[in-house]
């Protein structure tokens, strides 16, 4: 693992397109690439309380899985984000105890930075995913990064934009899918409740 990539968080940024939608951009310390990464609002919230220093009245969730890990001696020791696949980042969390012992867990990408940033851990990629997925600056700053990488290479599907009132049950199946793989789980729920309804009124 010696050719990992460490990445640093540049920023977080609202996504006016995907209602409840926000862009978190990470950085190659070393280079000029950006990775752009469509994230939920809860999400977004949770970094960028920390990142801003702001301490919320009672602790968030990911606040009290870094308090429950240091109570028992757990150190978060890096994340790395080891597979870019139809548009969604996968990640893995490495944990070591007082005894050395090291676990590794899956963990979705929003979930692993939002710790990692409270313990100041480092974030890893390969140069693969820097690759397929990166922006350079002077493209950051022409491209639209509330777009994900996949939506840069392909137009949205004429299913995405339509209203989902008029769509059949078989695109908002589809879509659910979709929306499901992309980690868009708001706009997933409201999708099933959709269906739920149609298939209660049929």
């Amino acid at each position: 693992m010696d050719n990992r990539i460490r990445l640093r968080i540049m920023g977080i940024s609202y996504n006016p397109v995907r209602s409840g939608a926000f862009a978190l951009l990470l950085a190659d310390e070393e280079g000029e690439k950006r990775i752009p990464i469509l994230i939920g609002a809860s999400e977004a919230q949770a970094i960028g309380i920390k990142m801003q220093g702001v301490i919320p009245p009672r602790p968030m969730t990911h606040d009290l899985f870094c308090s429950l890990g240091q109570a028992f001696g757990i150190q978060l020791e890096e994340v790395f984000i080891y597979r870019f696949e139809d548009g969604v980042f996968s990640s893995e969390i490495t944990f070591r105890d007082r005894e050395g012992k090291e676990a590794v867990l899956d963990a979705r990408t929003s979930d692993a930075v939002a710790i990692a940033v409270r313990v100041g851990a480092p974030i890893y990629t390969t140069p693969e995913i820097l690759e397929r997925a990166g922006l350079s600056l002077e493209e950051c700053i022409t491209e639209d990064l509330n777009k994900g990488p996949e939506d840069r290479t392909r137009q949205a599907s004429k299913t995405e934009s339509q209203d989902p009132d008029e769509m059949s049950d078989e695109q908002l199946e589809a879509l659910l899918e979709q929306l499901t793989r992309d980690e868009e789980y708001e706009e997933a729920a409201r999708i099933n409740s959709i269906l739920r309804q149609r298939r209660k009124d049929k």
